[in-house]
């Protein structure tokens, strides 16, 4: 007890002597504190693996090895720190040379992934993925984090070298997922799998409608539950009846189009399919005005990822310092929010388009085929259904998406 009396009066001691020192007494010591104690130790996690790594020089290439290897930490706290952290808990991060690569192909500096997972815990999203998947994003929403499940984990083993190529000759330009990290979390005997991936939309540009879309129409369209919900993932049918568009100008889609074209093909090559083009519309409008219904309660809740002066002295690392640039409205910074493409001038309305393909772990093996031979069976040979091979799913969702882009 006296150390921690100690340590408060050097504190305030600090704090009427030298406000700097104040500031580094405050910084010393990282509380991993959140509501589920599964976060806690993958704030605690990802702060030790990327000091670990820091300390590990960066290879002049990734050996195959590399695409095998584990980082492992075992963690029996006694009765102590409980109210933070689980008592017992286990940490095990996949092939962290080459995650840590990747973070680097994508522009990530590793200091900012670190401050951005574990300087506040990370947000609970309501969107469920597939098969009960819990999604969460960095408290500054640069990053989701999704829990996966063991198969998923399998699967980017078996691609990950042929991705991690494939992000090397793209120069990191892609529309895939970008994956930065994937982790084994065990409390309680229980194992949980998480893939941290940079977000698809931006971390401060609010998306107002969304939708998933596979380029088929059977069975393709939000459920009423789904619609309930305050931002709904609307699907194919929703989006033809909607008559909606996506207004980019010629030079956007040309490379918007040789992205998806080259990402879909390599999927195919890869046996892979039943991923989707996420897509977010922001109203540049639409913002504004909510923006000034809600300006006498924003300083509140948005802290310091909007540069609001807390814990942000001058030298702190430059994970802030984007986000204080005063950006007009539909602005965005294109090394944060890497799938913006904003509309082109003579759009019916001033939007910005955030897109990407998702879910891309699911192998066409036999319960895919199965699945094709049920479909066929109940919506006749021709019927346009999900399930059909790598090949014809890459062909279709392409020619789809190229026929949205006005």
């Amino acid at each position: 007890m006296s150390m921690a009396t100690a340590g408060s009066i050097a504190a305030s001691f600090a704090s009427k002597t030298k406000t700097k020192k104040k500031h580094f007494v405050a910084q010393k010591v990282k509380l991993f504190r959140a509501s589920d104690p599964l976060l806690s130790v993958l704030m605690w996690g990802v702060n030790h693996s990327i000091n670990e790594l820091s300390h590990i020089q960066i290879p002049i290439m990734l050996m195959p090895d590399d695409f095998k290897a584990y980082s492992k930490i075992k963690v029996d706290n006694h009765l102590f720190n409980k109210e933070n952290m689980p008592s017992h808990f286990k940490f095990k991060e996949y092939c962290p040379l080459v995650f840590r690569n990747l973070r680097e192909r994508f522009g990530i500096d590793d200091q900012d992934f670190q401050n951005s997972l574990t300087r506040s815990a990370p947000l609970t999203s309501d969107a469920q993925g597939r098969s009960g998947a819990r999604f969460h994003t960095s408290y500054d929403k640069r990053y989701v984090v999704k829990t996966i499940t063991s198969e998923d984990v399998a699967e980017m083993h078996n691609i990950l070298k042929k991705y991690h190529q494939f992000i090397v000759e793209c120069h990191g330009s892609t529309l895939l997922p970008q994956f930065l990290g994937m982790y084994r979390l065990t409390v309680d005997g229980d194992e949980t799998y998480m893939i941290v991936t940079r977000n698809v939309f931006s971390h401060r540009l609010s998306v107002y409608k969304k939708y998933d879309l596979k380029g088929s129409t059977v069975a393709r369209e939000a459920s009423d539950k789904e619609k309930a919900k305050e931002l709904p993932t609307y699907k194919d049918n929703d989006f033809i009846n909607d008559r909606q568009k996506i207004y980019v100008d010629e030079d956007n889609k040309k490379l918007f189009r040789e992205k998806l074209r080259k990402d879909v093909e390599f999927l195919a090559q890869l046996k892979l399919m039943d991923y989707s083009l996420l897509v977010g519309i922001h109203d540049v409008e639409r913002a504004e005005l909510e923006d000034v219904e809600s300006e006498d309660n924003e300083g509140d809740d948005e802290g310091e990822s909007d540069g609001g002066g807390v814990g942000t002295p001058p030298d702190s690392p430059s994970n802030t310092l984007d986000s204080n640039k005063p950006f007009s409205p539909g602005e965005f910074d294109p090394t944060i929010d890497v799938y913006g493409i904003k509309s082109l001038d003579a759009a019916p309305r001033k939007e910005v388009y955030f897109m990407a393909v998702i879910d891309i772990l699911t192998h066409y093996d036999a319960k895919k085929k199965a699945a094709h031979a049920a479909k066929t069976v109940k919506h006749g040979a021709g019927a346009e259904i999900s399930t059909v091979n790598p090949e014809q799913y890459s062909k279709r969702l392409y020619d789809f998406i190229t026929t949205i882009l006005a």
